[in-house]
């Protein structure tokens, strides 16, 4: 049943009374939004046109997230929005989707079974729209500034150099919250957007310990844990690499100093031995 708040009753999210130009009403669907928002929330944002990287890096910060009981919000849009609400649905997390249309026409029309999942799974659906409301363009920045203000702090996972997530990001920056990022190939037009707000001062993600502490959540930082262990030197460099933040397959060998053939290798093992994870697109990660 489609729920009315207005900002009149004070039923509004307190999130979301103070912003810029603040809704006057909000439609919901599924779990009370006010109970959802006790919880600590991240807002994941990023491109339409996703790649590989960006897929798999949302995915598995929106699967850790939601496993440590962080409410994931996006605007179920194509790409990193629906990755990041699919990534929370699998790991039995929470989400809210954030929608530019009313809730009975769901955009786009995709993501209708999406949006089901997510209020059979313990989530909501919020629009600012009624029944009837047509969808104009000026529909989807609107719902930005509601997007970043109902999160605790704002994750943008990857975006081009011109994208409109970078909207979101301006509006988060407005409403005084923490914007991260995460870092992406110096080449890729699809990191250009992620790059340059870190190089303007976002946070830069690397893992989701990051996050976690941006949300003021150290106790469930893995404190204490020893760093991997390779059982050969070889095993040892690309481990060291890893740690350091570098992530590319074509980085990991070229600073490796090993030869195609034992950097396979040497990959195949530590992949066998469950130390790393291949994250698409020639990239990996820490286990």
């Amino acid at each position: 049943m489609v729920k009315e708040l207005t900002i009149s009753t004070s039923v509004v999210p307190k999130k979301l009374r103070n912003i810029s130009q603040p809704p006057n009403r909000l439609f919901t669907l599924g779990v009370d939004v006010n109970e959802l928002l006790l919880l600590p929330s991240v807002t994941i944002v990023g491109s339409r046109k996703v790649s590989a990287y960006g897929k798999a890096v949302t995915a598995a910060l929106a699967g850790d997230l939601a496993k440590a009981g962080v409410l994931i919000i996006s605007g179920l849009a194509l790409g990193v929005d629906s990755i990041a609400h699919r990534a929370a649905l699998d790991v039995s997390g929470v989400t809210l989707a954030v929608l530019p249309s009313p809730l009975r026409n769901i955009y786009p029309r995709s993501h209708t079974q999406l949006a089901r999942q997510i209020v059979a799974q313990g989530g909501a659906l919020v629009s600012e729209y009624a029944e009837g409301e047509r969808v104009y363009p000026v529909n989807f920045i609107a719902r930005n500034r509601i997007t970043s203000g109902l999160g605790d702090v704002l994750l943008i996972t990857e975006a081009a150099e011109k994208s409109g997530t970078l909207h979101t990001a301006r509006f988060a920056l407005e409403q005084g919250k923490e914007v991260l990022a995460v870092p992406g190939n110096i080449t890729s037009n699809t990191s250009r957007g992620t790059n340059n707000l870190i190089k303007s001062g976002a946070t830069p993600v690397t893992c989701v310990d990051d996050v976690l502490r941006a949300l003021g959540l150290e106790q469930l930082l893995k404190a204490g844990k020893p760093p991997p262990k390779g059982a050969t030197s070889e095993e040892q460099a690309v481990l060291d690499l890893l740690s350091a933040g570098v992530s590319d397959g074509a980085l990991l060998l070229a600073q490796s100093g090993l030869s195609v053939a034992l950097f396979n290798q040497t990959l195949t093992m530590l992949e066998i031995r469950g130390l790393v994870r291949a994250l698409g697109g020639n990239h990996w990660a820490l286990i």
